[in-house]
């Protein structure tokens, strides 16, 4: 008997020696049928058989095995003068398993992103794809550009999504704004300043980096001294919302302080955009950058951007070529300009499709009101978590709505609560990372995902893991406090409201 025969014979059936090695039934009937196991298989079979049948008996018989001609005419000459390779020798190459289109559990996503999808934005994307140059598509890239204008509130026309995630949007911004030599003074406070870094030193800039301890904002007082020191330096750049820690800095004052020593300003708002207020005009932002993914709760792989006037002239004026031809923003001007589109690359239409959608529910709620709900939905988790014994890594006054950022109680394993979370409450929350791995978690309410029941779901959710933990946590206590945070914000509002009425009454009067 042949290997692929004995192998049989050991275990008894075809399908059992496919199940045993995770193989579709069919692979293993190919053996059977051309008289060996091919090559590739010998070590897995001589380890399944305990060496019964040993890996070298299998490469022997494999290597003895010609590959089978088929003719391709009636002479029985190979229409390409060499012959062609059987079915049998194709197997080689297939998977080990059979494999069926994939179907993704249903989960509830409060990490740092992605966010859950919204329906409209998922069928949106399903719609038929149409040419990048298409009419009716670059219409739509007009209206796109104007939603994402509205929601990073700037007139720049040079405001569009570039294909690719966040980290893309952050190298476009610093592949045209620096250029070997260039100074740049880098915020980090977080993971992603570090990026930053990496990126400068990248373009073969210079990185001045000014640094303060994860979890507390950018110090104004430290960028000003950095830019008294170094009065060449030409750009400033720095996280507006760190994901890693869910602290936020102030955007305006950093800005203002990069402007009074003429430096031009980089600033990161993949978490901030559509989750807290982002106003480009107003502070007098440069250069911008945000993700698909976070708060505009649209699928992976979009990164919006917008640039001012006095980038798009530096970048014009720039000598040397821009060294990457992607990302140059010069030969984008002729694909997102307002007038003719020049062919650069074929833009992902369907994803864009998606975001278009994504940034419409944002107008049709209102910017202010995505603000508002973010912050509410915070507030009510915040209270459930504290009610648990939980404490906060940023302080109140620096706090993210939308990436909270909680230590773990000493002595919990916190990769296993957020194994359980998955996998007995399909619930995601996001891990520590760099010197805070394993000591924080971070839960996310980022766009779709900031919801009510979110928020209940996963104070009950995590209430039960750390209760059955053996730790003194009281679920219901958790839940009733998010609930009475909510109850207090509504009689807030319903104050507010009454009282607005009462104004306007007494106007109409007077």
């Amino acid at each position: 008997m042949n290997c692929a025969e004995r192998l049989v014979a050991l275990y008894g059936s075809q399908a059992e020696v496919a199940r045993r090695l995770r193989l579709d039934r069919a692979v293993v009937n190919n053996w059977i049928k051309f008289g060996y196991v091919p090559a590739r298989w010998a070590m897995e079979v001589e380890a399944l058989t305990a060496g019964d049948i040993s890996a070298v008996e299998v490469l022997n018989e494999a290597g003895a095995r010609k590959p089978l001609r088929f003719k391709s005419r009636p002479d029985g000459e190979s229409l390409f003068g060499s012959p062609l390779t059987g079915s049998h020798a194709m197997n080689e190459f297939a998977p080990r398993k059979r494999i069926n289109s994939f179907h993704p559990p249903q989960r509830t996503l409060m990490g740092p992103g992605p966010t859950e999808i919204h329906p409209r934005v998922l069928t949106t994307m399903s719609q038929p794809a149409i040419g990048y140059l298409d009419p009716v598509f670059v219409e739509m890239m007009e209206e796109l550009k104007s939603l994402l204008r509205y929601v990073y509130q700037t007139r720049n026309p040079l405001t569009f999504p570039i294909s690719g995630p966040g980290s893309v949007g952050m190298e476009y911004c610093f592949v045209n704004m620096v250029a070997p030599g260039t100074k740049v003074i880098v915020c980090r406070n977080g993971v992603f300043g570090g990026r930053m870094i990496e990126n400068v030193e990248r373009c073969g800039g210079t990185a001045v980096v000014v640094e303060d301890k994860w979890g507390e904002p950018i110090d104004p007082n430290k960028l000003e001294e950095a830019l008294r020191k170094n009065t060449d330096a030409r750009v400033v750049a720095f996280i507006h919302a760190e994901t890693s820690t869910g602290v936020q800095s102030d955007a305006k004052t950093l800005v203002e302080i990069a402007h009074r020593h003429n430096a031009l300003t980089i600033v990161d708002a993949v978490t901030s955009l559509g989750g807290s207020p982002v106003r480009v005009d107003e502070w007098k932002v440069d250069a911008i950058y945000s993700a698909s993914q976070k708060c505009l709760s649209c699928t992976p792989g979009l990164s919006p951007v917008s640039f001012s006037e006095r980038v798009v002239d530096f970048v014009k004026a720039r000598k040397d070529k821009i060294h990457s031809w992607f990302m140059d923003m010069n030969l984008l001007l002729g694909y997102w300009g307002e007038t003719t589109r020049t062919y650069h690359h074929t833009a992902p239409t369907n994803s864009l499709f998606a975001l278009h959608e994504a940034l419409l529910l944002i107008n049709e709620e209102g910017i202010e009101n995505s603000w508002a709900r973010h912050q509410r939905h915070h507030v009510a988790l915040k209270a459930g978590l504290e009610a648990m014994g939980l404490k906060f890594l940023v302080k109140p006054e620096y706090q993210l709505p939308q990436m909270n950022a909680v230590y773990c109680p000493e002595g919990v394993d916190e990769a296993l609560v957020r194994r359980t979370l998955l996998t007995e409450f399909n619930l995601e929350i996001g891990a520590g990372l760099g010197p805070l791995a394993g000591k924080i978690w971070r839960f996310g309410l980022l766009g779709y995902s900031c919801r009510p029941d979110n928020v209940m779901l996963c104070l009950s959710a995590l209430g039960s893991v750390l209760e059955d933990l053996g730790l003194p946590v009281h679920v219901g206590d958790a839940e009733a406090a998010a609930h009475a945070a909510y109850a207090a914000m509504h009689a807030k509002a319903a104050q507010s409201k009454a009282a607005q009425s009462k104004a306007k009454t007494k106007a109409k009067a007077a």
